[in-house]
């Protein structure tokens, strides 16, 4: 499946490729490109984390009021949604949706012969050098030419782990003033997946062909400027 997938975006890939001429820059444009055709989906997911993110402190309320009665918990919860026209599936829905896209366009960028220039001579052929880096297709550390002290400098991985942090802080609640002196797990537990994720991140662009670590970036940049349009709302209404 994901290779029918694949093969549509491989081809919008060499598209701009052969318009462009240059390798770097036609993996930002294809990048820019294929973020604004999931940008409907996007927006509709990090609305959904915004609403879910204004009734979560009255979530908490009730789940700290009941926390005894489950039956009781689940009713006041659900009129709590109903209240707010909030269907706590529709944050992983787009998600669902936009999963195996995301995945056909990693394999697109690891695999630029198989699905975009379907020849390796062509390939091959092709200028792969961008900025600092010397060849698109091998991990960064293996062609930067950035170094300090005779070692390279990741410059995508680290952009990678500071772009998906950023990232994921916007969209995690923000404690109020009431709530800032209590033991929360739920808000240990995300606070800790927002500090690991982009380490992981970090380290995983590490590995990984640099033209495949630098769409990785583009696309949190991306997402991080569509987020601070959608997510602006709800900043202005938080407590100061």
């Amino acid at each position: 499946m994901l290779s029918y997938i694949a093969r549509p975006l491989g081809m919008l890939l060499k598209i701009i490729f052969d318009f462009i001429g240059d390798y770097g820059y036609s993996i930002i444009v294809f990048t820019i490109i294929t973020k604004l055709l999931l940008l409907p989906i996007n927006i509709k997911q990090t609305e959904s984390t915004k609403r879910m993110n204004e009734i979560n402190p009255k979530m908490k309320e009730i789940q700290e009021k009941y926390k005894h009665d489950k039956e009781k918990m689940n009713q006041k919860l659900i009129e709590l949604y109903k209240e707010h026209n909030y269907n706590p599936a529709s944050g992983c829905l787009p998600l669902i949706i936009q999963m195996p896209i995301l995945l056909a366009l990693f394999y697109v960028i690891r695999e630029p012969i198989k699905y975009v220039f379907l020849d390796a001579g062509v390939y091959e052929g092709i200028a792969k050098n961008f900025w600092w880096l010397a060849d698109l297709g091998k991990p960064e550390m293996a062609t930067t030419v950035i170094r300090v002290a005779g070692f390279g400098l990741p410059i995508l991985s680290i952009l990678s782990a500071v772009t998906t942090y950023y990232q994921m802080k916007m969209v995690s609640p923000q404690k109020s003033k009431t709530e800032k002196g209590k033991s929360d797990q739920v808000q240990q537990t995300q606070s800790m997946m927002t500090n690991i994720m982009p380490i992981m991140f970090g380290m995983i662009t590490i590995n990984v062909p640099s033209g495949l670590a630098l769409y990785w970036v583009v696309g949190n940049i991306f997402t991080i400027i569509q987020q601070s349009f959608t997510m602006k709302p709800q900043a202005a209404r938080k407590e100061v």
